[in-house]
């Protein structure tokens, strides 16, 4: 089982993205799971935004952040 945890900083809030890939000893993948938390600054508390078990969805989702900031979570709600 391997984790990985990006934090994307940002200017009033860090975007924390945990990823969590379990493969089997063939190298096939049994599980994965993405969580994105937002997280102010200054504050130990963040708040869920989305959880996905797609792989490659936090990719994904990091590439939209870069490139568009905080306006990629609008079109999640949508």
């Amino acid at each position: 089982m391997r984790q990985t945890i990006t934090k994307i900083k940002g200017l009033t809030v860090n975007i924390i993205i945990e990823e969590v890939h379990h493969q089997h000893e063939k190298g096939g993948l049994i599980c994965y799971f993405a969580s994105i938390y937002i997280q102010p600054h200054g504050s130990v508390e963040r708040r869920l935004v989305r959880r996905s078990r797609l792989p490659g969805a936090a990719a994904a989702l990091k590439a939209e952040i870069k490139r568009d900031g905080l306006r990629a979570f609008d079109r999640m709600k949508a």
